[in-house]
């Protein structure tokens, strides 16, 4: 959907052209007016480079203002934001290169050595366009120059509210999946966040977490449609977020429930030292809300806490939120006006009140396809409805609790890891017969990495040596934390791997199964 009159940003340009629009955390203002002329000049060149409605463009950046630029320009042309978690390494990359057909790719300064690196194994190198941030290697274009001889000029076509865009998802195989939404977000929806979470042109917005992630990109690119300011985060400190807020005057924010929990472990004299009574909505999602943090945060940031479950697919499903986070402490809400959710078991029947079921929603927020993958879309939907493989049940009065996870799939600080992508990596290692990966219980990060392993005989491998093994071939964050070694794994009588035993064994003193 358009806007009357022409593109949104435009508007706020027109409207309130010295407003604030993005503020970074080294003090950097940029206004609304210059936004939009930024917007246009990058617009211009991207189209200069043939881009196009429907075309895609990959950037792998920290957050900054270089990030709204980009994604406004993208917007205005109707091509496709696609930006890339930028903890991946070559490899990763390189296959999200090729997965994507990315007709352009921009890297921010730290990160066009390892792009550059596995531009090598990309599918038709030679006729994309690659753009730097900063210094440009051979082969690629600065950012600054091909700007300036761009026209500011507003593009002709009116854009829509929100693009379309492509969250590459992890994979359960290994290889990631591009979530991909060919209109945006449904307007209406947008509309609905707006009065969910009482936001206002008069707000001040912190982008706290990536904007890779699908929700911080999200709410903060929120921002723009209504006309309120974004504090830009480059990096999550938890008592610059602190300072953030005092000095701006932050009313909202989109946090995993890991940077809720570090600002609430920083010493009480250093919390008591930041005025936070400014905040008006504190949303929280991507991970187990532990019902002690909820409290915690509550009783820092006051009642103004707000819960939700959600997935790239899915958008915004069930929300819980001030008067009622603590009364259902354990719960992730009610489905929200819109959303349908069915709790289904195997076969595909409700399942009663009480008892848990696969979580199938449906609702104006879900996207539309996996890129390039039909069966892996056809798997996950029925009948209109979507699932992530949660577990969950309903209570008395309808509120949900996720309880347990049908997918073989990690949740560490708010990212899914899946163990089959890690598994294949231990399995190169030649000490290594057999092994398992599983998440286990941590106070910090919710989940961390496991890997149980079976050595080969006369293999003296040990635990540091295949964490660094995996760590040279993995993002970071998919490297085992810790390594178990067994002589046998349990199995069935066909002989495949109990995964659900192994893992039972360091859960079942937690109470918990997530």
């Amino acid at each position: 959907m358009a806007v009357a009159g022409g593109d949104i940003l435009a508007l706020h340009a027109a409207q309130t052209p010295d407003k604030p629009a993005l503020i970074t955390d080294d003090g950097q203002t940029v206004t609304y007016s210059r936004l939009n002329r930024r917007a246009n000049r990058c617009a211009a060149a991207l189209r200069s480079l043939g881009v196009g409605p429907g075309d895609r463009c990959l950037h792998m950046q920290y957050n900054g203002v270089v990030g709204f630029e980009l994604a406004h320009a993208l917007r205005k042309l109707r091509a496709v934001a696609t930006p890339i978690n930028y903890r991946l390494r070559g490899a990763e990359i390189a296959y999200v290169l090729n997965d994507s057909g990315a007709v352009v790719i921009l890297a921010g300064p730290e990160f066009v050595p390892v792009i550059d690196a596995a531009r090598a194994a990309a599918e038709r190198a030679d006729e994309r366009s690659w753009i730097a941030v900063g210094p440009a290697p051979p082969g690629w274009r600065p950012y600054e120059e091909i700007l300036a001889g761009a026209s500011d000029a507003e593009p002709e076509s009116p854009a829509d509210i929100t693009g379309p865009t492509m969250i590459y998802t992890a994979g359960t195989t290994g290889d990631p999946k591009g979530a991909y939404r060919p209109s945006g977000v449904d307007p209406t929806v947008i509309l609905e966040w707006v009065e969910r979470f009482r936001l206002s042109p008069d707000d001040v917005h912190l982008l706290a977490g990536p904007a890779y992630h699908s929700a911080p990109g999200a709410f903060s690119g929120l921002q723009q449609i209504i006309g309120a300011t974004c504090v830009i985060m480059r990096h999550f400190d938890p008592e610059t977020a602190l300072r953030l807020i005092e000095q701006h005057r932050v009313t909202s924010t989109f946090m995993a429930p890991i940077l809720v929990k570090r600002i609430l472990d920083l010493p009480d004299a250093v919390r008591a030292h930041y005025d936070v009574s400014s905040m008006r909505a504190l949303i929280v999602a991507a991970a187990p809300f532990p019902a002690d943090v909820k409290r915690r945060a509550v009783d820092y940031f006051g009642d103004c806490v707000y819960e939700f479950y959600g997935a790239t697919e899915t958008g915004i499903v069930t929300l819980i939120g001030p008067g009622e986070l603590l009364k259902h402490p354990n719960s992730c809400g009610r489905p929200c006006d819109g959303v349908e959710v069915r709790l289904l078991d195997d076969d595909g029947n409700q399942v009663p009140q009480g008892q848990p079921g696969e979580l199938w929603s449906r609702g104006r927020g879900l996207f539309g396809e996996y890129l390039n993958k039909p069966e892996a879309t056809q798997r996950n939907f029925r009948d209109g409805f979507f699932t992530v493989g949660d577990i969950a049940y309903a209570d008395a009065d309808g509120y949900i609790h996720i309880c347990d996870r049908k997918i073989d799939m990690i949740i560490s600080g708010g990212v899914n890891i899946y163990p089959a992508e890690i598994e294949a990596v231990l399995h190169t290692h030649p000490a290594v017969e057999d092994c398992a990966v599983i998440g286990v219980p941590d106070s910090e990060w919710g989940e961390s990495i496991k890997a149980v392993v079976k050595r080969r005989e006369h293999s003296a491998a040990d635990a540091d040596e295949l964490i660094a093994f995996c760590g040279s071939r993995l993002a970071g964050y998919k490297r085992p934390r810790s390594v178990d070694f067994v002589d046998e794994f349990p199995r069935d009588a066909a002989g495949k791997l109990l995964k659900r035993l192994i893992r039972d064994r360091y859960w079942e003193a937690t109470g918990r199964r997530i």
